[in-house]
């Protein structure tokens, strides 16, 4: 069965779905640390998270009609969504124990920069002066925001930057994807394949998780988890009505700086962990470009007759 996407419709629903995203991803990164600081591991943490998944994708999906686009193009398009996210997200448990994360991480964080770009050849997205300016203030300040300082540790091989440019390119290229589906299937049926995709991995994870040390089952342990994840799944939900609906040169730099901007406010208020000087810039930075790009005219979702089909997979 193909279901033909309907028109995305008049204003600014893109924002609306984007905003959700940051508020949810920004209470989650203000709280994704006590799972592992509770005992439990970050791979089962993943785990978890895609068990989270599964009530907002048939929440969703009955929303919408029950209906899933089963046609070959459909599956490959969400698979390809789902496999490009969750498969980033398994190379970086490899590379966290290969190399520095204060340097894996800025790296990672400039993703958008790949979707941008694909999106910019792609699908012919444009954007205006204060859109162009809005992502270059978002690429400068996401890896400020990911930057750490060293913890006197040395770093020797390159394996874990070549690990870092994966992920970096998997979590850009899932973005460039996640907007071009949408031009072939619903929104609901996009996140239901990445719920299926995330399920499949979970073996992978289960069997990189370190049992060398005890895991708490405890309600603090997985229970918690799920109580923090599940945040995650919607706001990924969210995020793929936000790139139906805008354009992904927009809602990539947005989502990506705005959610670490809201971590850092909540967890001002609600952890009392105050950022250092560095992160105060990152913040300034990122304020600035969530502004600038939530303002831009013209962040409708149309595109060009050359982009109203784009690169099949």
């Amino acid at each position: 069965m193909t279901a033909t996407p309907a028109p995305a419709p008049a204003g600014r629903a893109w924002l609306f779905h984007a905003l959700v995203t940051v508020v949810l991803w920004g209470i989650w990164g203000a709280f994704s640390d006590q799972s592992s600081k509770h005992g439990f591991p970050d791979t089962l943490v993943y785990c978890v998270w895609a068990l989270t998944m599964i009530p907002p994708a048939f929440i969703a999906l009955r929303m919408s009609g029950g209906k899933l686009e089963t046609s070959p193009r459909a599956i490959t398009y969400g698979m390809a969504v789902g496999l490009l996210g969750a498969g980033g997200q398994m190379v970086l448990f490899y590379a966290v124990t290969r190399g520095p994360a204060y340097l894996i991480f800025p790296i990672i964080s400039l993703s958008p920069l790949v979707t941008i770009v694909m999106s910019y050849a792609l699908l012919r997205e444009r954007t205006g002066k204060l859109g162009l300016l809005g992502i270059a203030l978002a690429l400068i300040a996401l890896p400020i925001f990911n930057y750490a300082p060293a913890d006197g540790s040395t770093t020797t091989g390159s394996t874990w930057f070549v690990l870092a440019l994966i992920v970096m390119l998997c979590w850009g290229v899932q973005a460039y994807f996640m907007k071009s589906a949408n031009n072939h299937m619903s929104a609901e049926g996009i996140f239901f394949y990445m719920m299926i995709a995330g399920l499949l991995l979970v073996p992978v994870a289960w069997f990189l998780t370190d049992r060398s040390h005890p895991v708490n089952w405890g309600w603090d342990g997985p229970a918690l988890a799920a109580g923090i994840q599940v945040l995650n799944a919607i706001g990924a939900l969210t995020l793929v009505f936000a790139f139906r609906y805008g354009k992904a040169i927009i809602v990539a730099p947005l989502s990506n700086a705005g959610a670490p901007l809201a971590t850092a406010i909540i967890s001002l208020i609600a952890l009392g962990v105050m950022p250092d000087t560095l992160k105060i810039v990152g913040l300034a930075l990122a304020l600035a470009a969530s502004v600038l790009l939530a303002v831009e005219p013209d962040t409708a979702g149309e595109t060009t007759d050359a982009a109203a089909e784009p690169a099949a997979i």
